[in-house]
């Protein structure tokens, strides 16, 4: 199935971050055993004939992938409009889901002798399928429609003999993430408060945190149990889209530790701008949604949480909305009496942007545990150096800064989230105590 992610933290967000898949698996969050491939059969496996069919194919992926993935979108929709709905047409618009879906086959497609060093990335985005409700179903159809573009796009080259190659390697990979994806809708259906699918959740309170994140305070229509999650992972929100005409579904992040009233989910309304268009779920949420009104929920998923099993101290890192998991993460920190020291760093443009200031603020104040460091790009004339924030311009990480052992987690723009894992890197901090998640627009995978 081809991933149909909304909330980037995807393959391909991961390789602009970090190009080499070999650093994947020290990078990616949650720091998981990953068993896909060694579970498999020996009878499953590719043979060398078939693996080299394949991996001949990769060169020419990376050149004419986009043509590719652009040509298989376009026939997919045509032929099973459907799936629209669970596609994110602003990023069909944008050609974000195009570019990143042909790096994700290019890699796979170069590194089919060896696939296991994609396996944190398949943890990814089969917590993302079982968010969005792909079943084992879509596969084929999805998988049908692949081998015809590429039979399509490449004419002569693709030879009888090639797409039977890549029937054989997308089969491979489908079985791969459909038994992953089945094992996490038992695990969401059958916990307290767990369901499968979509259900309906009441607004009950819509609170303005700043001038571009608003929060969604949503619990069970039903009246039942909500269920319990880890802190940093996310929901699937589903809901009508005018302008489309269709339903879409987007992942937020929860923003609130478990064990609360209510889930909240923390949107920034994305006003777009000449090279990407404005967020059509976002904007409906801030418009048109109200106390009182039902959006269906997908059960809690992602595999970006905090390590509670630890001892270690925490830094978290974050820039813009990226705030929201990791907000999660420290109020989880801070409501077990954690002993735990903790650094809280955020960055965004200025205070009118700043969102759930006076409550990291209150928290910084009242455990002592807590040291928070705000940082304000282009402070405005009312913004109070001190009161407001502590620095101006962007996080800069200076050797005085890291903190033995720790932990860092980080969430927040592509560029920003960029920045700083180099910077800790460079520092001598362990790729393996670097926890990231990005939001930005793109992220499609296998």
């Amino acid at each position: 199935m081809i991933c149909t992610c909304f909330k980037p933290a995807c393959p391909a967000a991961f390789a602009t971050v970090h190009p080499r898949p070999e650093r994947w698996p020290r990078i990616a969050a949650g720091a998981q055993k990953h068993v896909f491939f060694t579970q498999q059969k020996e009878s499953t496996m590719l043979d060398q004939h078939t693996r080299q069919l394949v991996k001949a194919t990769a060169p020419i992926l990376k050149q004419h992938g986009v043509t590719l993935t652009r040509h298989f979108y376009a026939r997919m929709f045509q032929h099973n409009p459907e799936l629209k709905q669970i596609f994110n047409q602003g990023h069909q618009q944008a050609g974000s889901q195009q570019q990143a879906l042909a790096m994700a086959v290019a890699a796979y497609a170069e590194h089919i002798d060896d696939p296991s060093v994609l396996a944190p990335v398949l943890t990814l985005v089969a917590n993302k399928h079982a968010s969005l409700g792909i079943r084992a179903e879509h596969y084929p159809i999805v998988g049908g429609h692949l081998l015809a573009s590429i039979r399509e796009v490449l004419g002569d080259a693709a030879s009888d003999e090639l797409i039977a190659a890549w029937a054989a390697a997308y089969g491979q990979l489908a079985d791969i993430l459909i038994a992953e994806e089945s094992k996490l809708y038992q695990q969401a259906a059958t916990q307290r408060g767990g369901w499968s699918g979509w259900r309906a959740f009441k607004v009950g309170r819509k609170v303005a945190e700043s001038a571009e994140i608003t929060s969604f305070y949503l619990q069970p229509a039903d009246g039942g149990a909500l269920p319990d999650y880890l802190p940093g992972q996310y929901v699937s929100v589903r809901l009508a889209v005018p302008a489309l005409g269709m339903m879409q579904p987007r992942q937020y992040s929860l923003s609130a530790a478990p064990g609360g009233t209510a889930l909240r989910i923390s949107v920034k309304r994305e006003g777009g701008s000449a090279s990407t268009p404005a967020g059509m779920v976002s904007n409906v949420l801030h418009d048109t949604i109200e106390a009182g009104a039902l959006l269906d929920l997908a059960p809690p998923m992602g595999d970006f949480f905090l390590h509670q099993e630890r001892s270690t101290p925490v830094v978290l890192i974050s820039g813009g909305v990226g705030i929201t998991p990791l907000l999660a993460m420290l109020e989880q920190l801070l409501q077990q009496d954690s002993p735990r020291q903790i650094r809280f760093l955020h960055a965004c443009r200025d205070g009118s942007v700043h969102a759930f200031r006076q409550h990291v603020a209150n928290l910084a104040a009242e455990y002592p545990q807590l040291h928070s460091a705000i940082y304000y790009e282009a402070p405005r004339a009312e913004d109070q150096p001190g009161v407001h924030y502590h620095h101006a311009g962007r996080i800069t990480l200076t050797a005085d800064m890291i903190v033995a052992d720790a932990d860092y987690y980080l969430c927040g723009p592509l560029p920003f989230m960029q920045a700083q894992q180099q910077a800790l890197l460079a520092l001598g901090v362990d790729a393996a105590r670097i926890h990231a998640e990005a939001f930005g627009t793109g992220g499609t995978a296998l």
